[in-house]
């Protein structure tokens, strides 16, 4: 009797670990949209707080201490499963940072949103000088925050970005700190599957065109009628964007498995 040749064996598919960085001024609280989505699709994912945010206000916020945060939540979800690194405006930022410093850390995919531009020269100046301005209102600018997110946030997700409370005393700090990032060494180091999402009127544009540049293999999705909040102002597309991405990460685990597997 002739058996069949034996199936090859391949190893069980590991579910793909999210790491989720929020912004600055707001906390992991701004990813309640996805973290939801994820929920419902059985995607294990974490949203941390950095320095300074959310349960951690009363820290100090350091360059160090947030890419340690980074670095501590990814380590322990690689040990689940491909790692992807999902970062929002400095949050986005930060990330870029880690996983194009010179320690390549067990990052699988990037998703960097509203985040395109380099934290330095005058246009971080004018962003201090602005923020500082409305920081001096008799509220700290929180009347002008509600308003624009009554204006622009779904009722739904409205509630997101101040839910862990608002680092207010962290703000300047942090400003000051990304101008010591040296984003384009970091972005032209990155060789991961890497995704920029910007909204189309968001303000963070201005070197898009030269992150492309930087990172040629990157892929930039812009989402119509949205401004630098887009996770919140379309999360069906922010989170059709993680569907994306994952899947990326799942085939490319699937193939390195296969390549693995022993010959039969």
């Amino acid at each position: 009797m002739v058996h069949p040749p034996a199936p090859l064996l391949y190893a069980e598919r590991v579910t793909v670990q999210i790491v989720l960085v929020h912004g600055i001024r707001t906390s992991a609280t701004m990813w309640r949209s996805q973290l939801a989505f994820l929920d419902a699709h059985g995607i294990p994912a974490t949203a941390v707080d950095l320095p300074g945010h959310g349960t951690r206000m009363a820290e100090d916020f350091t360059l160090h201490e947030a890419l340690h945060t980074i670095d501590t939540a990814v380590r322990t979800a690689a040990e689940k499963g491909p790692v992807l690194l999902v970062g929002h405006s400095m949050g986005g930022l930060l990330c870029l940072a880690y996983v194009g410093g010179a320690q390549k850390p067990p990052v699988d995919a990037l998703v960097a949103a509203s985040c395109t531009a380099l934290p330095q020269g005058a246009g971080l100046t004018a962003y201090r000088v602005i923020a500082r301005a409305v920081d001096r209102l008799p509220d700290r600018g929180m009347w002008l925050t509600k308003r624009m997110l009554a204006a622009t946030i779904p009722v739904e997700t409205r509630s997101d970005f101040s839910a862990g409370g608002y680092a207010l005393d962290t703000q300047d700090a942090a400003l000051q700190a990304l101008s010591a990032l040296d984003l384009a060494t970091a972005v032209a180091r990155i060789r991961i599957p890497l995704w920029f999402v910007n909204g189309q009127y968001d303000q963070l544009r201005l070197s898009e065109n030269l992150f492309r540049r930087l990172a040629p293999h990157a892929e930039l999705i812009v989402v119509p009628r949205t401004t630098h909040l887009v996770t919140a102002m379309r999360p069906e597309v922010f989170n059709a964007v993680l569907r994306l991405a994952i899947a990326t990460v799942d085939a490319s685990d699937d193939l390195s498995v296969r390549a693995d597997a022993p010959e039969r």
